[in-house]
């Protein structure tokens, strides 16, 4: 059998483009470049003492839970998210595994066939998590004068394309790649559509505990009848390599919905490891005691990102001032002239250049569903080590990756 014909025996699946640039960031770095990581968002800040003493204090914890998870974490979350925002799920309607992403792909396989409805921009890994599990994907097109926001009107055009009875929206906010989140204006607009055409809402709230404000506005508060909220500890608790997420279903979720769930989680992962689920009983303890950590974070995330905002934006470069989490998206377009000259037409070319003149990895445009000639990128400003919780933070003396890597962008830019 041919190679060629011997490859049609497979699915098209590449790797993930996030985890894809911090592998090629680190082999940079080990060939002694000078590498500035804006590519891959991975929460800088370590996970609270106590939630790290938990760790160590149950390595021995080594049977398995069940698939669902430990029922007194899963008790702690549901409070947690009561005490937070308002938004109320009972511990039954509670699932735990090993990372977010793990739960999103089990909620589509779920499905025989679905239309999935995907906002453009959005995180790397819903399109082919939709194309694995056999979906139609559904683009929900978006611009920068909007904000990159979803809207009713949207929603309303994108389901004359549907090829199925079964329609689900992956809705992520505050987001990635843009760090914006949504008013309540917008939201109730939103449930209102989806509501309407009978969709189920997977709305990704990883980011929601590191809203700039501490504003975080749960969906399921808004169209409670028919979302199921993932959030985990990657982002708000530093803890990525942990592998932990959550998802918070609905109460009147189908029972053979909920118990296909729980059997994709009993044919896969099992359960999330027992050790991580000990510690994130700790994270999710207590709401009030989390909070001075908590808004630590979003002081320094917010201060950083809106210097760097300041900055990208006095060169010439379009992007909205961040409102959660730790990206930016900036739009290279207003250079698009220059750009053109230089060689560069497409948002992987762009980011390309940027690493090989300046050292600075970014995310291209087309990594998030845009068309390849957006020029644009994702850029998150996490490439600092925070100094610890007893040191007021300063941008210049913590951050100097952050402020030379903008600083790069901005010369880069202006010379071309």
């Amino acid at each position: 059998m041919s190679l060629k014909k011997n490859a049609t025996m497979y699915r098209e699946v590449v790797e993930s483009q996030t985890l894809l640039i911090n592998t090629q960031s680190k082999l940079m770095e080990s060939q002694n470049r000078d590498v500035i990581k804006f590519g891959f968002g991975q929460s800088p800040f370590l996970p609270p003492k106590s939630v790290i003493e938990a760790l160590r204090a149950s390595a021995h914890e080594k049977a398995y839970t069940s698939v669902q998870g430990d029922a007194v974490l899963r008790e702690r979350i549901s409070r947690f998210h009561k005490e937070h925002n308002g938004l109320s799920v009972q511990p039954e309607n509670i699932l735990i595994a090993s990372g977010s992403k793990t739960l999103l792909y089990s909620i589509l396989l779920a499905f025989k066939k679905a239309d999935v409805l995907i906002p453009q921009p959005a995180w790397v890994s819903y399109a082919p998590q939709a194309k694995l599990t056999g979906h139609h994907i559904i683009k929900l097109p978006t611009t920068f004068e909007s904000r990159w926001r979803v809207t009713a009107e949207i929603i309303h055009r994108a389901v004359s394309q549907k090829k199925h009875d079964t329609t689900i929206m992956i809705f992520n906010y505050p987001g990635n790649p843009d760090g914006l989140t949504y008013s309540g204006e917008e939201l109730q607009s939103i449930a209102e559509a989806v509501g309407e055409h009978n969709i189920l809402v997977i709305s990704d709230e990883i980011y929601g505990l590191l809203d700039h404000r501490d504003r975080h506005l749960s969906f399921a508060n808004y169209y409670p009848q028919k979302t199921i909220t993932t959030t985990g500890l990657s982002k708000w608790c530093g803890a990525g390599g942990w592998r932990l997420g959550v998802a918070l279903l609905y109460d009147d979720i189908p029972a053979p919905f909920k118990k296909v769930l729980i059997g994709i989680g009993s044919e896969t992962y099992s359960c999330a490891p027992t050790p991580v689920q000990m510690a994130a009983g700790e994270a999710y303890r207590n709401y009030e005691s989390i909070k001075p950590y908590l808004a630590r974070q979003r002081s320094i995330l917010s201060s950083l990102g809106q210097y760097c905002y300041r900055q990208l934006n006095r060169a010439n470069i379009r992007l909205h001032p961040p409102q959660g989490g730790f990206y930016l998206f900036p739009d290279f377009s207003l250079h698009q002239e220059k750009l053109r000259s230089a060689g560069i037409t497409h948002s992987a070319e762009l980011c390309q250049r940027i690493l090989q003149d300046t050292g600075v990895a970014l995310l291209p445009a087309s990594a998030f569903g845009f068309d390849d000639h957006l020029l644009a990128a994702r850029l998150a400003y996490v490439d600092f080590e925070e100094p610890g919780e007893e040191v007021s933070f300063d941008i210049a003396t913590h951050a100097p990756k952050v402020v030379t890597g903008i600083r790069r962008i901005c010369e880069w830019v202006e010379d071309l």
